[in-house]
């Protein structure tokens, strides 16, 4: 809207003569709503928050169930070869979690072997009936990058067997196509190492696997701080996995709220549309109409 000037500095046409109060009412009821971020659908599932949080390496019980409620997250990660999970006592992991309502996704963290990995998703079944699985087959114990290979042969057997697969895989498209085709609901890169905290080490890489994903893509593993959950949410990753990020910050419930902003910012950022990279400045005002 075209702007007058007057002695109290610019203001719309039509809004003259109005309150700031008014300015404001009008400007939040009488043009565009704020945006806000879309339900993430997973496997017929739809969670309002896209954010996904682990529970290992925190402090104590209570500081993560803080964490879990400042991020407002809606999924937690178990390590089935980690945690008792049949243990259901008050104050147990899985007391914590069920009284949260979150959806318990178990993972076959410290697996090496395909057969491995299938072992332990079937426990976790037997368990508590879980059929969703953060499937990890490790390949080697100083990296904890994953065994491409063995992943591939372990989706295939539990996805035959009925279980909802998110797969934890390296940032190759290929192998990202590869899954996509077993019939898994969506694939989960890793950024850079599990806990090492470096952010997103090959952009470019990750870039290509979300644009050729028909799937939905969650990026898993490397994220240190906000900054870097809100560049993978900004590349078009639709949900990010975290544990050590926040479990081992000097305040993991702050972190965990820094986290869950970052992502929304992120994801609201890549449907907003960034302004072109330019080599030179380009000034914020119009160099037409100058008054004065």
């Amino acid at each position: 809207m075209p702007c007058s000037r007057s002695s109290k500095g610019f203001t719309p046409r039509g809004l003259r003569g109005r309150s700031i109060w008014d300015t404001i009412r009008w400007m939040t009821t009488e043009t565009l709503a704020p945006p806000t971020v879309a339900p993430f659908v997973l496997a017929g599932r739809t969670f309002r928050s896209r954010l996904i949080l682990g529970t290992g390496k925190y402090s104590d019980h209570r500081v993560m169930k803080a964490a879990f409620e400042a991020a407002e997250t809606e999924m937690v990660t178990v390590a089935v070869r980690r945690v008792d999970l049949s243990s259901r006592g008050e104050g147990s992991v899985r007391d914590v979690l069920e009284a949260g309502n979150y959806l318990i996704l178990p993972n076959t963290a410290g697996c090496y072997t395909a057969d491995d990995a299938v072992r332990t998703a079937r426990l976790a079944r037997e368990l508590g009936g879980w059929e969703w699985v953060k499937l990890e087959v490790i390949g080697d114990p100083k990296t904890l990058f994953p065994d491409t290979e063995e992943l591939l042969k372990a989706t295939k057997t539990l996805i035959a067997e009925g279980f909802i697969v998110l797969p934890y895989t390296n940032d190759d498209p290929i192998v990202a196509r590869k899954l996509q085709d077993l019939g898994v609901p969506a694939v989960m890169p890793l950024a850079a190492p599990i806990g090492s905290g470096l952010g997103i080490r090959n952009p470019a890489n990750l870039q290509i696997l979300i644009e050729q994903a028909a799937v939905p893509v969650i990026v898993d593993a490397g994220v240190g701080t906000a900054s870097d959950a809100a560049i993978a949410m900004e590349l078009g990753a639709d949900a990010i996995l975290m544990n050590t990020a926040v479990a081992e910050a000097q305040d993991p419930v702050r972190m965990a709220r820094a986290m869950k902003l970052a992502v929304e910012a992120g994801w609201l950022a890549a449907g907003a549309g960034r302004i072109p990279r330019k080599l030179y400045a380009s000034a914020s005002s119009p160099l037409t109409g100058l008054i004065g």
